[in-house]
């Protein structure tokens, strides 16, 4: 810089020292602001305000050796959610239950963080109105309806409080794909604890009826769907604490699916699972299920905490009237706060197999709706539940 400073003064004979030196500063920074720019840029492209289907990052692997975050981040959750909703809408084009339908439950809470593109939303509301043409084809699969259904539900309470035409159309043509026996004919990939059984959908479809705002439940079509649920919960007993729970959660809107002294020993016994260190496993609520068994024969790891058996555990506690401020709660709160990721997830391993863990998405939503229900993000809409 010395060299080229003593050229430039050679050529720039009629200037002053100190005007010499000022225009040194000038061409100095000049020559630093395309970096800058650059710079600036690609941090813009990196972390655009609004993840869509357009600028969507690819997702990552998802890995356990992820470096745990110093402080939780609700946009940073957002972040994440985002990501994998998007990036499996773009390359996989369904709705399920591991991301696409538990994000939809879970991803106002975050809103004041960061905004969403409204596309997942956008693409649940597409089954109906497009692929079903609103009603005149029959789903070729018969437990999609209830996926989406169940998303759109949740995403109506948690957003106007008010039930959508579209999503009151979706759980009408819920019930018309319900088997004789009650149940739908499920999706059997053997990944415990949504996709293994049709007692999970029955459930389900229980829950997001309960949920839908507008007393949906009392609806003709509603309630005649509603009296099969109840036949097949009554000859079809649930195999794992894990159903218990839902059908406990669901038990609070929909009359007649447990009893109160059976909920309340539920609850106990959900309760009892925590571990030391505030959090829940998912694997704790499923061990007893003897006709479940991981895909790669190992044990279940019932000793290992995880983001979706806690944050169903602060859900379903504050549900059924356990106060945010009660201990075993606000244990399990700190656990989800300190265990968030630098991406914004939360690690929740595979209760099946250890592979690509697609049950994050899941563990990451329920992670939210924990933190929501918990008053530790805003908006919980659920607090006028008959116990």
């Amino acid at each position: 810089m010395i060299e080229k400073n003593i050229n430039m003064r050679d050529h720039c004979p009629h200037l002053s020292s100190e005007a010499f030196g000022y225009r040194v500063k000038v061409m100095n920074l000049l020559r630093g602001l395309p970096v800058f720019l650059f710079s600036l840029s690609l941090a813009s492209a990196e972390a655009p305000a609004v993840l869509t289907l357009e600028n969507v990052p690819y997702a990552k692997k998802i890995v356990a050796d992820e470096p745990i975050r110093k402080t939780f981040s609700a946009k940073q959750a957002a972040r994440y959610l985002d990501n994998a909703s998007l990036n499996w809408q773009k390359n996989r084009k369904c709705a399920t239950c591991h991301t696409n339908m538990s994000y939809l439950m879970a991803r106002p809470a975050l809103a004041g963080a960061m905004k969403d593109s409204g596309e997942v939303r956008d693409f649940f509301e597409s089954y109906y109105l497009a692929r079903w043409e609103q009603g005149k084809k029959t789903p070729e699969k018969p437990y999609r309806p209830v996926v989406v259904g169940a998303a759109l539900a949740f995403n109506d309470a948690q957003t106007t409080g008010t039930l959508s035409d579209t999503t009151r159309k979706t759980l009408d043509l819920m019930w018309t794909t319900q088997g004789k026996n009650g149940a739908w004919n499920w999706v059997k990939c053997g990944w415990a604890p949504m996709e293994i059984d049709d007692h999970y959908g029955v459930t389900l479809a229980a829950l997001a009826t309960g949920v839908a705002p507008d007393n949906y439940a009392e609806t003709a079509s509603a309630k005649a769907g509603l009296a099969k649920v109840r036949d097949y919960l009554v000859n079809q007993p649930a195999p794992s604490l894990h159903h218990r729970i839902m059908i406990a959660w669901a038990s609070l809107r929909i009359g007649n699916l447990m009893e109160k002294q059976e909920r309340e020993e539920v609850l106990q016994e959900m309760l009892s699972r925590q571990h030391v260190n505030g959090g829940w496993a998912t694997p704790a609520f499923l061990a007893e299920w003897k006709a479940f068994k991981r895909k790669d024969r190992k044990p279940h790891d019932i000793e290992t905490p995880d983001a979706y058996g806690t944050g169903l555990a602060l859900v379903v506690a504050r549900e059924m009237g356990v106060p945010a401020g009660d201990a075993r709660l606000q244990k399990g709160v700190a656990w989800l706060k300190s265990n968030q990721r630098e991406s914004g997830k939360w690690f929740t391993a595979s209760p099946t197999k250890d592979s690509k863990n697609y049950f994050t998405n899941i563990g990451c939503a329920f992670a939210v709706l924990g933190l929501q229900s918990c008053g530790e993000l805003p908006g919980w809409p659920f607090d006028k539940v008959k116990k």
